[in-house]
């Protein structure tokens, strides 16, 4: 059943709606779900607002990486963060793969010269840790290649701790059944089957591959400068609100909790990597 031009006429507000749907056994949990994720994203983007206003009067330099298999919604939680940000102080980076002269410099200078400057937020969709698992799954690098990312990362990444730069590093953790959903998903919508490409066809197939060296990743790279925070999304909405409180959580910006909600992430859905935790996406 669902609301009559009569129970429209009769509600003033919303939660006239919400008594109605009650009294008439009209299903609306799942609006009033989405009506509630919507409100305290607004609340959420109102603090990042805030945060940026900071970043940009500190002069600091913030980067977020976004990690995770195919699919996880890494893009989707940038869409959301970056809403509402001034664009000449915040941006995306989601680099194609190296051109023939880039594949013959260090690895990492591409991304070097991507890195934030003073007063702004970069939103990494991907980074330089495709070295770590896309490029040994897929073959895209030698073995050589690979060993020598793994040794120098935490070296690189020191060395832009020891110079101030702030990063946050999210890897986005779904389960093998959620995955398939989503790829199946992005092939049914015409407006998402460009997110589909020969690399995600191969996500469940080589699931383990990826599982392998996803784990060498997180043992090798997980620093206590540079720690991996791990982002339970099989829920969209809850890890884009999530990794939002987590970053907010981190500074102490001038106008924070304005937006009365709260801003310390769920332990159960975001947490920094451990050997010892359950994770989702084994």
């Amino acid at each position: 059943m669902n609301f009559t031009s009569e129970h429209l006429k009769n509600a003033d507000t919303r939660n006239d709606l919400i008594k109605i749907a009650k009294k008439n056994g009209i299903p609306v949990q799942k609006t009033l779900d989405k009506l509630r994720y919507e409100a305290e994203l607004k609340q959420l983007q109102i603090e990042m607002v805030n945060l940026q206003k900071w970043i940009a009067k500190k002069k600091k330099r913030l980067a977020i990486i976004f990690e995770g298999r195919d699919a996880a919604g890494k893009g989707g939680s940038i869409k959301r963060l970056k809403q509402h940000l001034n664009p000449r102080s915040s941006r995306v980076v989601a680099l194609s793969k190296p051109t023939e002269v880039e594949r013959g410099q260090w690895y990492f200078r591409r991304y070097i010269k991507v890195l934030p400057n003073p007063g702004e937020i970069v939103f990494f969709d991907r980074s330089w840790y495709n070295r770590a698992v896309v490029e040994p799954v897929m073959g895209f690098c030698n073995e050589e290649e690979y060993e020598q990312f793994i040794v120098q990362v935490p070296e690189f990444e020191h060395l832009l701790y020891e110079d101030n730069l702030i990063m946050i590093k999210f890897w986005f953790s779904i389960s093998k059944d959620e995955q398939q959903e989503r790829f199946e998903s992005r092939l049914q919508n015409p407006l998402k089957q460009w997110k589909y490409s020969p690399v995600d066809m191969k996500g469940q197939e080589l699931w383990d591959r990826y599982t392998y060296y996803k784990e060498q990743m997180f043992s090798k790279t997980h620093t206590n400068f540079s720690p991996w925070i791990i982002v339970k999304a099989n829920s969209k909405k809850k890890a884009r609100l999530e990794s939002m409180r987590y970053i907010l959580s981190k500074f102490n910006y001038e106008g924070k909790g304005e937006s009365d909600t709260t801003l310390l992430p769920d332990p159960n859905i975001v947490m920094r990597y451990h050997r010892s935790a359950t994770q989702i996406d084994i």
